[in-house]
């Protein structure tokens, strides 16, 4: 697999300045996407007025959270104390992964990182556009905060939003707390945070055990499907990694399509498609995040949509298609196309 471009994903390209030297450097280079992308600018902005679901008041609550991860971006990076504090590798992996969890994940994994899980050049900020991706550390620190089930089942009301903008600060406020510690014990440690990425969580996620990636392009547990938000640490300590687990994601999404289904973009793919070598689905990202704007949320329909977002039973013996096809029977008349909750909480009243 080859890098990623930062600079190619929605949010950096709706983050360019019309007629700034960046906006004119990425579509002379891309001029297929420009006409789509000036044309979703002209919509509102995600959590704005003039969206399907705008609030005056309950929308602000997802745009200080977002604001709140826009202020502490900077505190991702930091140098190490002096004096490394000399502590083996089983120890450490132990003490961190608990860490973790005691502050509030639900799943960690550690993995080797490999090149294909780093960006290639930086997107989303105007003072390192372009900038190359060339951090060495070896080991990531990969780990998922739960999501609200019922926040998510009412997709894509502004619900949706206050409680995946709510996950992002949490993996951002885990994410400091471990990369803090771990550079209080001498080494080199960063903090991959909403809007502060440099590398591809999901792929990340994938080799360290967490989860594995659905036909929606996001990452799936077992433990709790995608109704999750990922963090990553990346750091020079020395660690023990885990292993990739496949607990039947792909042959399961092949059969399942209820993301493809309720997508209200049509932006998810029937079919794989070859990709740098590799079989994958790939969204039209385009057209996902056209509806994003239209809506004023990040949608999540497809998260709820995911039979292993509302629990599979005894997934671990479904080892065959027609095993695949009675848990989807059992899903929809469970839940239907998709569990939906038409009314807000009652403390958003």
């Amino acid at each position: 697999m080859k890098r990623i471009d930062e600079r190619d994903t929605m949010f950096s390209r709706m983050s360019l300045e019309k007629d700034s030297e960046e906006y004119k450097y990425y579509y002379n280079k891309n001029p297929d996407k420009k006409e789509k992308d000036d044309n979703i600018r002209q919509r509102p902005q995600i959590c704005g007025e003039g969206t399907a679901t705008y609030d005056p008041v309950n929308s602000k609550i997802a745009e200080a959270n977002f604001k709140f991860l826009n202020d502490i971006k900077s505190l991702s990076e930091g140098n190490p104390a002096e004096k490394e504090v000399d502590i083996d590798k089983e120890t450490i992996t132990k003490r961190i992964k608990g860490l973790t969890l005691h502050y509030g994940a639900k799943l960690v994994g550690v993995t080797k990182m490999k090149d294909y899980h780093w960006y290639s050049h930086r997107g989303r900020h105007k003072e390192n556009y372009g900038n190359k991706v060339d951090i060495k550390h070896p080991y990531g620190i990969v780990f998922a905060v739960q999501m609200d089930k019922e926040m998510l089942n009412r997709s894509p009301q502004v619900s949706e939003i206050i409680d995946t903008s709510r996950a992002y600060v949490d993996a951002a406020v885990i994410g400091m707390q471990i990369s803090y510690f771990i550079r209080e014990l001498g080494y080199e440690a960063r903090n991959h945070m909403d809007a502060n990425y440099l590398a591809v969580l999901p792929l990340v996620a994938k080799d360290a055990g967490i989860g594995d990636i659905g036909r929606n392009g996001i990452l799936i547990t077992k433990e709790y499907g995608q109704m999750v938000r990922l963090g990553l640490v990346t750091t020079e300590l020395p660690l023990l990694e885990d292993e990739y687990e496949d607990f039947g994601v792909t042959e399961f999404c092949k059969r399942c399509n209820r993301c493809m289904r309720t997508c209200p973009g049509k932006a998810i793919p029937e079919d794989m498609k070859n990709i740098d070598g590799i079989e994958r689905w790939q969204i039209n990202q385009e057209d996902c995040y056209n509806i994003w704007r239209s809506l004023g949320t990040d949608c999540g329909i497809c998260i709820s949509s995911c039979p292993f977002s509302q629990g599979i039973e005894n997934l671990d013996d479904i080892n065959s298609d027609e095993d695949i096809d009675v848990a989807l029977r059992k899903h929809d008349e469970k839940h239907g196309i998709r569990p939906y909750i038409r009314t807000a909480p009652e403390w958003l009243k």
